[in-house]
């Protein structure tokens, strides 16, 4: 407010109630809270039911007068106002939330209200997690039933020294559509919501002082549409309910019985309170009189009706027993019968049930000519609950369209964000499509890639998610884009890097593994496709080999695979040995003579060179047509044959020896040959070569052993397949 400072801070609240709206403004002078001015203005039409406003115009013009009769009172411009909800459909959640430091320190006031900020989250998330309606839900108010450091209970826990503070508290919610009601209204009037509260929060602010709150009191407050309940109790609020049945149930009995329109019902209502007979005129225009003894008779089944379900409540609220007192305010808890008749449904003597109005109003300095009764304690205790929280709502820009956040006093672009129903992945880098597949029957999955994060201005500037924002902040948001779909070609695998080693007649040759995709054999420039099954094999057929080799053999050539005979279609392992029976000549039908004619050496490189020898060997078939690795790892010992010097000179034949090995831990006796190598035992041991199991690994006295590995009388070897 304008031209108001040196008054301290100046509060200006509206009650805006069913029947009336009453505006306050003052402001607070140590313990005391000065009224400078107060006006009453009712609804010409039922604007107003049950606590909601049914014609936003129509209270937003009412509003709009009682801010022009105060403006004029006080000599100032009225911009922002504290309003409190009433509580229809009204939901409650009390909750337990914790806060740990990472190391003891004093607890400041700043601590506390981030903790009670966090608990106002914490009970939001609980309340969706069981909201079963269509309806969106507003926090309008909470309370804190209790605060905790290092897990113990404390009053206040500021300037304590604590590792963790805690508090149970309890939180109120409200249908959105009640709460932008009453925006709506306010803003028609030229008026910028400050702080919302609950109409119960805040009658109890002067009803129950704090020094009253360790008894457990129930606080009812009976306005025209609803009856709001609080109760306390060990220092603390612990709850709250509402009835939606109020002065207004009895005002309509009035009017039906006394054929009078509802506002001249009211005034009978009004008047019964100060006189014995009241005189009226129906609706034909005919002079009528009623007693108060009659309109009590009449009302007193209604007021019945309205209390029973107002003890109802308490008893819930209060864990199934009746409270120890109960405090009315509210213009509907007036009626004559009705404090008794609710200490009678609650089972307590009638002087614990009583109205509450002068009696609690010590503290409240009003203008000359305004009485203190129960009707004000709502419209003080909104403005006093300003200064107890601040726990309003404020409205930004998100990408063109107006919302309102609940501020919670740590706004950032992720709230608003969330409040515009934004797309939470919107906010965040997208990946492309992930690829699944399979590789030797086991899961596989390759990530997309990451999209290009999205693009936030606040106010023009740029920021982030976590830029904090305040009240008619511009929020822009450019989604985040997504990324590129994952892509894997075979040769990307780690597996298709390793390679097959086996022994070539006499020398160690390296395969590069084939990769079977879908039972079919692709390259590594295959690109892998969702879901496909990929198997790496992890043996060659001779014919693949001898493909692989660029070898020709004739049809008759025979063909051994460790020594045992096989066919074009036998796999070979890792460290299998492959030979055949047939001279170079007969291998390279297609060799001329020049080509026969190269030196051991040459011929050595045609058959096994790789791709670094290509250019050596340039012409050379062999090394051209294949674009692996290096296919001569090593050169296995070979026995040269001397001739003999004179052609008629024979050599006798070696003895024949035995010898006595042991082989996986059993003796195997060899005998008949002048010499063996290791190849020779499988003829003595049970061992299928046939039938694969995995890689085979031989060794020899502990070592890694080649099948043509002399073996002597005494060697300790092993055999066995690897997984």
């Amino acid at each position: 407010m304008e031209g108001m400072t040196h008054r301290g801070k100046v509060v200006f609240g509206l009650d805006i109630g069913t029947r009336s709206i009453v505006g306050t403004v003052g402001y607070k002078q140590g313990e005391r809270f000065v009224v400078m001015a107060q006006r009453v203005r009712e609804h010409e039409t039922r604007a107003m039911l049950d606590g909601q406003i049914h014609d936003i115009k129509k209270v937003g013009s009412s509003i709009a007068i009682v801010k022009e009769e105060l403006e004029k009172d006080i000599g100032g411009k009225l911009k922002e106002v504290c309003i409190a909800a009433a509580g229809r459909v009204l939901r409650t959640v009390t909750t337990h939330v914790e806060s740990e430091f990472a190391e003891e320190k004093v607890i400041k006031e700043e601590d506390v209200y981030a903790l009670s900020a966090q608990g106002i989250e914490q009970a939001y998330a609980e309340f969706q997690s069981g909201n079963d309606t269509d309806m969106k839900f507003y926090c309008v108010g909470y309370s804190v039933i209790r605060h905790y450091i290092n897990h113990y209970p404390i009053g206040n826990p500021e300037e304590h020294k604590a590792s963790s503070i805690g508090a149970d508290m309890i939180v109120t919610f409200l249908p959105e559509d009640v709460v932008d009601g009453l925006y709506k209204a306010v803003e028609l009037a030229g008026l910028e919501v400050a702080n919302l509260t609950l109409e119960p929060i805040a009658a109890i602010q002067v009803a129950i002082p704090e020094k009253f709150r360790m008894l457990n009191i129930a606080l009812v407050d009976v306005g025209a549409g609803t009856s709001d309940i609080s109760i306390t109790r060990d220092g603390a609020i612990e709850a709250y309910g509402m009835i939606p049945t109020a002065g207004d149930s009895l005002t309509e009995v009035i009017a039906r019985h006394c054929l009078v329109d509802f506002n001249t019902a009211e005034q009978i209502k009004r008047q019964a309170e100060e006189q014995d007979e009241i005189t009226y005129a129906d609706i034909m225009g005919l002079p009528q009189t009623i007693s108060r003894q009659e309109l009590a008779a009449l009302l007193k089944p209604s007021i019945e009706k309205m209390t029973k379900p107002v003890a109802e409540c308490i008893r819930e609220l209060n864990g199934g027993k009746p409270v120890s007192a109960v405090f009315v305010v509210g213009g509907g808890g007036r009626i004559a019968g009705y404090t008794e008749m609710l200490a009678e449904e609650l089972g307590l003597v009638k002087e614990r049930v009583a109205l509450r109005g002068k009696e609690v109003m010590g503290n409240i300095d009003f203008p000359e000519g305004i009485e203190k009764s129960s009707l004000l304690v709502t419209p003080v205790g909104i403005c006093l609950n300003f200064y107890e929280q601040n726990n309003n709502f404020i409205f930004i820009t998100f990408n063109g369209a107006r919302i309102k956040v609940y501020d919670n006093g740590r706004l950032s672009v992720v709230d608003a964000a969330m409040q515009a129903d934004f797309p939470n992945d919107g906010l965040f880098p997208k990946r492309g499509r992930e690829l699944n597949y399979t590789v030797d029957g086991k899961a596989r999955m390759k990530r997309g890639e990451f999209g290009e994060t999205a693009i936030i201005t606040v106010n023009g500037e740029m920021g982030d998610i976590h830029t904090p924002i305040k009240a008619n902040d511009v929020v822009q948001v450019i989604p985040s884009t997504e990324g590129e779909r994952a892509k894997l070609e075979i040769r990307g695998l780690p597996e298709f890097e390793q390679s097959i080693r086996v022994n070539v007649n006499g020398r160690v040759v390296e395969l590069p593994k084939f990769a079977q995709v879908n039972g079919v054999l692709q390259s590594g420039y295959y690109e892998i496709q969702e879901g496909d099954a990929i198997r790496m094999l992890d043996y060659y057929t001779v014919s693949q080999i001898l493909e692989f080799l660029d070898v020709i053999l004739s049809g008759n050539t025979s063909i051994s695979v460790n020594n045992m005979p096989a066919d074009r279609d036998t796999p070979v392992y890792e460290n299998f040995t492959l030979t055949w029976g047939e001279s170079a000549d007969e291998a390279y039908p297609e060799e001329d003579e020049e080509e026969a004619e190269l030196s051991s050496e040459n011929q050595e490189a045609e058959l096994y060179a790789g791709d670094e020898d290509t250019e050596r060997y340039a012409g050379n078939k062999e090394a051209a047509l294949h674009a692996g690795g290096e296919k001569v790892m090593e050169e296995a010992p070979q026995t040269k044959k001397e001739q003999p010097k004179d052609e008629n000179e024979v050599k006798s034949a070696p003895a024949a020896t035995t010898i006595t090995v042991t082989v996986n831990g059993a003796p195997v006796i060899l005998s008949g040959k002048a010499s063996y190598v290791y190849v020779d035992i499988f003829d003595h041991i049970d061992f299928d070569l046939k039938k694969p199991q995995g890689s085979i690994v031989t060794r020899l006295n502990g070592n890694t052993a080649e099948y043509l590995k002399e073996i002597h009388d005494g060697d300790v070897m092993e055999v066995y397949w690897k997984n």
